[in-house]
């Protein structure tokens, strides 16, 4: 299993969440967070003239558990919904998963996602 934490603009969360759903991953975790990457934030001219840099921007990390089979299907979907083809579209990280236990029953491994 791997843990695939996408880190997208905020207006896309929609339409990630929809095509995992359409893929059959229903869960899955949204955290609002906020970063900066290569963009390192955006110039704003403010009243008066003056310049105003605003270095950390508001992202959503998605978070989903999919079997190892699945990761590629997984990354192209979040990719194809959350592209805008400009600068601070986001990262994916894909990362091992040991074990995972539902907690209601106790189940293991990929049943338990």
């Amino acid at each position: 299993m791997k843990k695939v934490e996408a880190i997208i603009r905020p207006e896309k969360l929609n339409d990630v969440k929809q095509a995992l759903d359409d893929l059959g991953f229903h869960g899955m975790n949204f955290i609002q967070v906020t970063g900066r990457g290569a963009q390192r934030g955006i110039v704003h001219q403010g009243r008066g003239g003056e310049t105003v840099t605003v270095d950390m921007l508001p992202k959503v990390k998605v978070e989903v558990v999919v079997p190892d089979l699945a990761v590629e299907r997984v990354i192209e979907a979040i990719v194809r919904e959350a592209r805008t083809g400009n600068i601070g579209d986001g990262k994916i990280f894909i990362i091992p998963v040991e074990e995972a236990v539902r907690v209601r029953t106790g189940e293991r491994g990929e049943v338990a996602v």
